[in-house]
Order: C-alpha cells, then structure tokens, then sequence
C-alpha cells in the first residue's frame, strides 16, 4: 500500500472536504476525518485530525516504511497546523510493534470540538481513539436539545456524550462504564471544559435493568452486587460495544438489540428521547430501525417517531450506507 496513487486520493479526499474543513474551523472543531478509505480508494486506511495530531492507521494491508515517510511528508505540507504525526498499523497483518514515533507525538494532547476540549492520545492501553470522529452528529444533536434535561450516558467510554449535554445545561449527567481508565479521561474531559457530571463504575446492563425496573437474575444476582432504585431520565444515550460479556448478560448488537434498548427505554420518561447507535455495516438502517420500533411495542411503549442521524461529510458512503446509525427515538 502507498505510493503516487496514495498521495493523490490523500490530496483529493482534501480537495472535497475544503467547505467542510472551512465550517469545523469557525465552529472550533480541530477533530475531522482526513481520509476515510474505503469510500475514498483506499480500504483499511483512514487519516484522521485531533488538534495538533494526525494519526494514520491500516486495518489491512500495513504500509512500506517508504510509504509512510511519502505520506509523512506530504502531510507535514497538507496540514502544517498538526505537527504530530503517528502511525497505527492494526490487524492481523500489524506488525508486533509498531513504527516508532516521537516522544511528544505520543503525549496526552487536546483536541477541540465545536468549542469544547477533548484530550486525545496516538496510543493509550486500548485501541480505539478515545474520540469517536464519526459521532460527532450526535455529540451535536445532544448538545443542542441537552438544556434543563437529565441524562443518562450508557456504555460512556471516555463521555463525550457527557461532556456535551453537560455543556449543553444538563439539569444532570450519568455517565455509566465498566472501565476505569475510559472514566478516568470522561474526567479530564469534565475538567478540561469546567462541567459537573456523576461517574459510575459499573456494568452498564446491570444499570439499565435497575433504572427500568427490571429483575437481576441468575447466578450473577446471587453473587451480588450494588443495589439502585428504578428511575427514569429525559435523555438516553445507548451506544453500545459491537459484543462484550459480564456476569450480568451479554452485550450483543448482531444478535440480541432488544436486550439493550428495552431497559434504555424503560428508563426513559414519557416523552423522553432515546439516541440508539449500531455501528454495525452488516444489519442495515431498514431492519435495525424496525427492530426498535417492535420492541418499543413489545415493552408497551410504542415509539412516536424515530429520527435518523447521518454521519458528516468527511465520513463519505459509497453506496448511501453508513455503518454507523444513529437514532433517536421519541417516546
């Protein structure tokens, strides 16, 4: 992978998001999407912008070392205001350590937001950025209605949903997570941007289920475990990992969405909202949405409308079919 024909679908990819760089820059928004390649040439590359970072990453095939110090290059000219550069080769092919880089490249660094900060790491112990590029249509949407609400953020990671219903006037925020090290960042993101939110370390379908009054069986409740009363909040966020699995169920968006979106809703005042997400490009818009509209039945609160969030334009589809969707669902 690399070359000419690298450099040139690079610049390209550039050229078509001129205007949209152009509007995230009078927004304050450093963190975009420079090249998503599988709409755009290249499957299993993407280049992505945080502030002062680009980071480059493979899920494929790797590139050449010549390659990257090419496109290395190039982008060092392309975009002078992010002089931190990274490389990430992932996948089976991934070579077992990565391309060395520089020292402060590799450093806690901040990224920016629609006005609002975000720390952001090239590595950390995970894998996945700690901002979600993609979401950031939905960070918006909550951000806009978030005012004199309560929010409830399930499956938080490092809570950028948090964040911005916090920065939004949140009457008030949960944010839910298993990981202690994805709430230690949701933190930093409170502090960098001077907002209160409340922390929860625990299962996030334990907390579901307990907000919407459903029973804790098995032998996961005989083993025990924190005890919450049933409430319910104006705002849900349910954005679930593609799979996992703990003593009190298992996450499964491919196979099982009700399990999740049931208690989400449960736990939703009347006339709340519910923003629902599937990242996954094998379950299309049509079934997905129709799964939620027959289990909001089911569970005797029928939807009264379902809105869909598209992904911006730096998240371009070559066939109109995002993976990631996102819903939300009045009640």
């Amino acid at each position: 992978m690399g070359g000419v024909d690298l450099e040139n679908r690079f610049l390209e990819a550039l050229a078509a998001r001129e205007a949209l760089l152009q509007s995230l820059a009078t927004e304050e928004t450093d963190c975009v999407r420079l090249f998503h390649g599988i709409a755009e040439g290249q499957p299993g590359l993407t280049i992505d912008r945080y502030g002062p970072l680009v980071l480059v990453q493979t899920f494929r095939e790797p590139l050449s070392e010549s390659a990257w110090a090419s496109l290395e290059k190039g982008l060092a000219v392309a975009v002078p205001e992010a002089p931190h550069r990274v490389y990430n080769p992932r996948g089976r092919l991934a070579p077992r350590m990565p391309p060395s880089a520089p020292e402060e490249a590799l450093a806690p660094l901040v990224g920016r937001e629609s006005g609002l900060s975000f720390q952001v790491r090239a590595r950390h112990r995970g894998q996945d950025p700690l901002l979600f590029l993609d979401m950031r249509v939905g960070r918006s949407w909550v951000r806009s209605c978030a005012a004199g609400l309560t929010v409830l953020n399930a499956f938080a990671y490092t809570c950028g949903f948090g964040v911005v219903a916090a920065a939004g006037g949140a009457a008030e925020v949960w944010n839910v997570d298993f990981a202690a090290s994805s709430l230690d960042v949701g933190d930093g993101n409170a502090a960098l941007n001077g907002v209160q939110m409340t922390r929860i370390q625990d299962d996030a379908l334990l907390v579901l289920r307990q907000l919407a009054g459903l029973p804790i069986k098995g032998r996961a409740a005989r083993q025990g475990y924190q005890k919450r009363p049933a409430r319910s909040f104006d705002l849900v966020i349910l954005d679930p990992p593609r799979w996992a699995r703990s003593r009190f169920g298992a996450v499964d968006v491919t196979r099982d969405y009700p399990s999740l979106f049931k208690p989400a809703l449960l736990a939703t005042s009347e006339g709340g909202r519910v923003l629902a997400t599937n990242h996954l490009a094998s379950v299309s818009l049509e079934e997905w949405s129709g799964i939620l509209r027959r289990c909001a039945v089911k569970a005797g609160r029928p939807l009264r409308d379902v809105e869909i969030l598209v992904p911006e334009a730096d998240f371009p589809s070559f066939d109109g079919k995002p993976p990631l969707k996102i819903a939300i669902c009045y009640t």
